[in-house]
């Protein structure tokens, strides 16, 4: 599988702490990646150094383009476009303008335009994300009007309305409860089918292990495991990070 996104020894310091240590994993066409780990584990560290946000060693990539040196905005108009763990919408804004502000892209050209007459704006790409995540009804309320899960999904479809080649979402699920988690992964999962690119980042480790097609985990910065998630669910360092050296214990006698 082509990849779209690709990291190769990813690390970065804060000072005397190292947060990450050469991470490397990829992206393909059309896949959900989850990124878990224990609360700490560097997992949004990781994504702040893809998108440009802190400063990094080593390569990333995009469609086989290094971004070394490239700002935030920069990569976001190559195709690389994140979300926040804070929601951050336009309140006084409706879902669809909402959508409309992320997708429009100005020129040279079309501010001259705006400049002499009034702006028209497409919606075809802002109605394509509402579609995909099931909000079109949404489309003319205001964030206030909507549930924590649903201003969660404004959020990815306002991300989607960019028409990135990967999607970053930072922990998406936070704050969620059990049902706005899984209709949150059913919409995501829909998403990916649709032949969208992903890397999901996550501390709910149910979530990415039900949704995605391959998996990294991190632990104290470092990845510990890779794989699908069959595989990654039953991984001794994996249970140990998330659940303690017994049930790790366990796990391995079963397997024995």
């Amino acid at each position: 599988m082509t990849a779209v996104l690709g990291s190769s020894e990813v690390s970065v310091r804060f000072g005397g702490v190292q947060a990450l240590t050469g991470v490397s994993l990829e992206v393909g066409e059309g896949q959900l990646v989850g990124l878990i780990g224990p609360n700490g584990a560097g997992k949004t560290t990781f994504v702040d150094a893809i998108t440009g946000f802190v400063r990094h060693s080593g390569r990333v990539e995009l469609d086989g383009h290094d971004l070394a040196g490239m700002s935030p905005h920069a990569r976001a108009r190559l195709g690389l476009a994140r979300t926040w763990q804070g929601i951050e919408l336009f309140d006084d804004l409706s879902v669809r303008e909402n959508l409309t502000v992320a997708s429009h892209r100005p020129t040279a050209v079309s501010v001259l335009k705006e400049l002499v007459s009034e702006a028209v704006v497409t919606t075809e790409a802002v109605d394509e994300a509402l579609a995909l995540v099931e909000l079109e009804w949404a489309a003319d309320l205001v964030p206030a009007d909507l549930s924590q899960g649903q201003r969660k999904l404004v959020g990815v479809a306002r991300a989607t309305a960019m028409k990135p080649r990967v999607l970053c979402l930072d922990e998406p699920a936070a704050g969620l409860d059990t049902g706005e988690s899984e209709e949150l992964g059913r919409r995501l999962r829909k998403l990916a089918d649709a032949g969208n690119s992903m890397l999901l980042i996550d501390h709910d480790m149910g979530l990415v292990l039900s949704i995605c097609d391959q998996i990294f985990v991190l632990e104290f910065g470092k990845l510990i495991a890779s794989g699908p998630p069959d595989a990654v669910r039953r991984d001794p360092q994996v249970v140990t990070a998330y659940l303690g050296g017994a049930a790790a214990a366990e796990l391995t006698e079963e397997r024995a």
